[in-house]
């Protein structure tokens, strides 16, 4: 005799027959790679012998900007006064250093008024304000002055006149590195030469050569890769190599502490109150720009041989 399955056995065996048939591609998926598993997966690029070497560079430029603010203060009794009285202080030191350019020295200006108030003696003997619009004194006006120097070379001269123009408070010079596009691609370019002697070197040391080129990653982040001890982290990239000057087409586009004599004065503006030249010598003080550090990283990939 043959024996007969039921219709709802028949079912049953169907779909777990299709469960079975979609969950084996899957399993012989590889899986991904977990974070403290004690194996895990290497990538495509590590089936034959390589090597990854990251190129780390860097250069030091003299910084080419630089910032200082200063602000000037009055006291008058109606708010148009004072307003006008800080705003007089500042325009002719605005019009002194607009005139070197705006590609040159950037100036911004703010005014800003405040009520002074009667004060009298609470309870306790302390004083206090009467904030009161009826028990307004003085009005107190400040004028803000920020000046960013794009050519450093007028550095000097742009803080003697500010302090020729006798600001109730000026602030610290500050600098900054502000890199041409053209100069992080050429060292960009520094950090792959740097990544090839870096291989070579190993690889002659180790007693092999290298092979073709796998990966080029400007990055870095594929050299981030530690197949031994467990994702993330391939190698460490070593000290960076110091690179004297960026080449753009075969011309330096910079080098260290190479800066024109700064050009002439601007002639004072015709209303009175600008500093006189005198006045801005006699102020001056020596303002050297630091050097700034511009570095940058890439990870070449090489077969072995």
């Amino acid at each position: 005799m043959r024996a007969s399955l039921s219709p709802s056995l028949c079912l049953s065996l169907t779909i777990g027959l299709l469960a079975t048939a979609v969950a084996a591609p899957a399993l012989a998926q590889t899986p991904p790679a977990t974070i403290g598993d004690r194996y895990i997966p290497a990538p495509w690029w590590m089936r034959d012998p390589v090597i990854a070497s990251v190129g780390n560079v860097k250069v030091e430029l003299q910084a080419n900007r630089a910032f200082v603010a200063a602000s000037f203060q009055s006291v008058e009794r109606s708010v148009n006064d004072a307003s006008r009285a800080a705003a007089d202080q500042v325009r002719a030191l605005s019009q002194a250093l607009a005139g070197y350019g705006a590609d040159k020295v950037r100036v911004e200006t703010s005014v800003t008024t405040r009520p002074i108030y009667d004060q009298y003696r609470d309870a306790d003997g302390v004083m206090r304000d009467n904030t009161r619009a009826d028990r307004i004194a003085r009005y107190q006006a400040d004028a803000a002055v920020r000046v960013t120097v794009r050519d450093v070379a007028l550095i000097e001269r742009v803080y003697a006149t500010i302090v020729a123009s006798r600001p109730t408070a000026i602030g610290q010079v500050s600098f900054s590195l502000d890199p041409e596009n053209s100069w992080k691609a050429n060292l960009a370019a520094e950090a792959m030469k740097d990544a090839r002697r870096r291989a070579e070197a190993a690889a002659t040391n180790a007693g092999a050569t290298l092979g073709r080129v796998r990966i080029i990653d400007p990055s870095g982040r594929v050299c981030q890769t530690d197949v031994l001890a467990g994702w993330p982290s391939y190698a460490a990239s070593g000290p960076a190599t110091s690179v004297d000057e960026i080449v753009v087409t075969g011309s330096k586009v910079m080098e260290r502490a190479s800066f024109a004599p700064p050009p002439p004065p601007p002639a004072a503006p015709a209303a009175g109150g600008a500093p006189s030249e005198d006045q801005i010598e006699a102020a001056r003080l020596a303002l050297q720009p630091p050097l700034q550090t511009l570095s940058d990283s890439a990870c070449i990939i090489y077969s072995l041989n």
